[in-house]
């Protein structure tokens, strides 16, 4: 069963996507901050991690800037699932896998989780044919993937 990290200050959301996480078979690890997040990747590595851009302590960037600092955890998927306009996002971090705007089709967001899951952070220039799949999995969605 394979970990994913959940980020989510707001207890209703991540009450929900954990629920929804689990009923995939995935084992789930929360944190509400980017700050406890950090405190929890001192254990297991997760095989991807969704963020809440907005949150107390550290933002969902702030973690991802950490992240991608940190030679031991830069390769892991890193999914911003937010209701914060992209554009704003990207102001502060911008070295996301994929952007998910909020509300989010749960069904897509699973199958995204999913291929980075079996696949992998896809570093450097995306192969087309993963650009395809990602623009398919993130069809219906809002906002187009990176």
């Amino acid at each position: 069963m394979k970990l994913v990290m959940l980020v989510e200050d707001e207890y209703g959301n991540a009450e929900v996507m954990q629920l929804l996480l689990e009923s995939e078979g995935y084992r789930v690890t929360s944190a509400s901050n980017g700050k406890a997040a950090l405190e929890l990747l001192a254990g297991e590595k997760p095989a991807a991690i969704l963020a809440d851009f907005m949150m107390p302590h550290m933002t969902g960037g702030e973690l991802g800037t950490a992240l991608r600092a940190s030679p031991n955890l830069s390769d892991i998927p890193f999914i911003m699932v937010s209701g914060t306009q992209e554009a704003v996002v990207r102001e502060t971090f911008a070295d996301y896998d994929a952007f998910v705007s909020k509300p989010f089709v749960a069904e897509g967001l699973l199958k995204l989780l999913a291929h980075f899951v079996e696949n992998g952070r896809v570093v450097e220039k995306r192969d087309p044919e993963v650009e395809r799949t990602l623009r398919r999995l993130l069809h219906g969605m809002r906002i187009p993937p990176t």
